[in-house]
C-alpha cells in the first residue's frame, strides 16, 4: 500500500467514533446485584452504559450484617459496601429510593415510580426477596415487622429505647439473630416457633438442644410447637395470641418466618415464574434479554437464600453479559453460621442422613461441644458443629471435594491438625 494511501485510512480511523455503549439497566441495588456489576466491570468496564434502580434510598449495603448492627457490634457505616461516591466513581447512573414499576419487553424500556424511562440492550433482574408475614388477623398492626432492611433496624433499635416485650415469630437463623439483638437492646424477648426444635432445617435436635440452652442463658425465652392465631392490638399490636388461646403480651413483634421471592414486577412483564424468575445455567431467563440473579431466581427447581450461590451466579452472569461466557452456574453446598455473640454453630450438607449413611458423634457437656458427621460411604455428606466449630472449613472442603475419607476415618471428629499429624 502506497505510504500516502495508508496515512490515509490511520488519519480515517482516527476520526471514526468509538462504537457507542450498550445499555445495562438493573433493577434491585442489593447484594446480587450489585456484585454482578462488580464482576462486569473487571471484565469489560467500557461495554455498558449502566444504570441502577433501588427501592431503597441508599448505596449497596451488606444485609447479612444487618443483625450485628441490630445487636450493636457494627454501624451503618461499616456494613456499606458501596457508596454513592462508588457508583460515580464507575460512572453508573444510581436511582436510589426509586423503584421500577414497570416493565415494557417489547420496547426495551423500564418506567420508575417517578415517571423516569430507560432504554436497555440487557435487563438483570435483581430484586431479591420479602419477608413472609404470616396473614393472621392483626398482621397489619403498627408494630408488627419483618427483618429485611435498615428500615425494620431502625424500627427494631426505636422499640428497644422503650424497654418492653418483643416477640419475634420464627425460630430459624433470621429470628435467632433477631431476638438476639433485640434482649441485648434490653427487651423482654420471646421467640415463638412452629416445631419442636430451634434452625430445624439447619441443625438436628440434640445441637438444637443444646443451642436453645445456651440463649436461654442469655435470658431469651422460647415457645415451641406454638401456632399464631392473631395479633391482638387496636392501632398497635399488644399480644400475640395462638390456637391453644393462650396469649403473650407484646409492644413489637417481628415475622422471621421465611421469605418469598420478589417476583411480581417479573410476572407484570410476562417473564416465566413458577416459585421465583425462571433462569437456565447462564442465568438467563426465557428472555434472551434479561438476566436474573440472586434469591429472586429459580435454577433448576432450586431457590436461594444464602450469599456463597449467590455470588456464584454474580460470576456466571457478569461472564455472559460480557459477552465473554462459556461458564455454567452448578448448584454447591452451602454451610450455615449464627451470628449470635458467644455461641459457635456451623451446619453443612445432608445433616439428616439417609438409607445406608452412618454417623460419627463426638458430645462433651461439659466443655459445651458436640459434633456430628454424616457418612454416605466413605465421603463426609454432612456436619452439624456446636462449641467448637475450627474445622467446619475443612469438612466443607472435603464435603465439596468429595474426598474420600476411609483412610482417616477414625481420627475425623477430631479435626484437620490431629489428621494431618497422625498422617505424617
Amino acid at each position: 500500500m502506497p505510504r500516502a494511501a495508508a496515512a490515509q485510512k490511520r488519519d480515517a480511523a482516527r476520526q471514526t467514533p468509538a462504537p457507542a455503549r450498550q445499555s445495562l439497566v438493573v433493577i434491585g441495588n442489593g447484594m446480587a446485584g450489585m456484585r454482578t456489576v462488580e464482576e462486569l466491570l473487571k471484565l469489560a468496564p467500557d461495554l455498558y452504559d449502566i444504570t441502577v434502580f433501588g427501592a431503597e434510598p441508599h448505596g449497596n449495603y451488606n444485609r447479612i450484617l444487618l443483625s450485628p448492627v441490630l445487636a450493636g457490634d457494627k454501624s451503618m457505616d461499616d456494613i456499606m459496601i458501596h457508596t454513592r461516591a462508588w457508583y460515580a466513581e464507575n460512572g453508573i447512573a444510581l436511582h436510589a429510593g426509586d423503584p421500577i414499576v414497570h416493565i415494557d419487553r417489547r420496547r426495551r424500556l423500564v418506567r420508575a415510580k417517578s415517571g423516569r424511562e430507560v432504554w436497555y440492550d440487557r435487563l438483570l433482574m435483581a430484586t431479591g426477596s420479602n419477608p413472609f408475614i404470616i396473614p393472621v388477623p392483626g398482621h397489619k398492626l403498627a408494630g408488627v415487622i419483618g427483618f429485611r432492611d435498615i428500615n425494620d433496624v431502625d424500627t427494631m433499635l426505636a422499640a428497644s429505647r422503650s424497654g418492653g416485650r418483643a416477640v419475634v415469630i420464627g425460630g430459624g437463623l433470621l429470628g435467632l439473630e433477631a431476638a438476639n439483638g433485640l434482649q441485648r437492646r434490653g427487651m423482654h424477648v420471646t421467640v415463638v416457633h412452629v416445631t419442636d426444635s430451634l434452625m430445624n432445617m439447619q441443625l438436628d435436635k440434640p445441637a438444637s438442644l443444646m443451642l436453645r440452652h445456651a440463649l436461654e442463658a442469655k435470658g431469651l425465652h422460647f415457645m415451641l410447637e406454638a401456632h399464631t392465631s392473631e395479633i391482638v392490638g387496636d392501632q398497635r399490636v399488644s399480644a400475640v395470641r395462638f390456637k391453644d388461646g393462650s396469649q403473650i403480651a407484646a409492644d413489637l413483634v417481628v415475622m422471621a418466618a421465611g421469605v418469598r421471592p420478589n417476583i411480581a414486577l417479573a410476572q407484570e412483564a410476562g417473564l416465566h415464574c413458577e416459585r421465583a424468575i425462571v433462569v437456565d445455567d447462564t442465568l438467563q431467563t426465557y428472555d434472551p434479554r434479561v438476566y436474573a440473579v440472586g434469591e429472586c431466581v429459580q435454577h433448576r427447581s432450586a431457590i436461594f437464600g444464602l450469599v456463597a450461590p449467590i455470588w456464584d451466579q454474580a460470576k456466571v452472569c457478569a461472564e455472559h453479559l460480557a459477552q465473554k461466557g462459556h461458564r455454567r452456574y452448578v448448584q454447591a453446598v452451602t454451610a450455615t453460621r449464627l451470628k449470635v455473640t458467644g455461641v459457635d454453630l456451623y451446619s453443612v450438607g445432608d445433616f439428616i442422613g439417609g438409607e445406608g449413611s452412618e454417623d460419627l458423634v463426638l458430645r462433651d457437656p461439659r466443655r459445651g461441644v458436640y459434633k456430628r458427621l454424616v457418612l454416605a460411604g466413605n465421603r463426609i455428606a454432612g456436619a452439624v458443629l456446636y462449641g467448637d466449630v475450627q474445622d467446619g472449613p475443612w469438612y466443607f472442603g472435603l464435603i465439596q471435594n468429595r474426598t474420600d475419607i476411609s483412610a482417616m476415618r477414625s481420627r475425623l471428629l477430631f479435626g484437620e491438625a490431629f489428621c494431618a499429624q497422625a498422617a505424617a
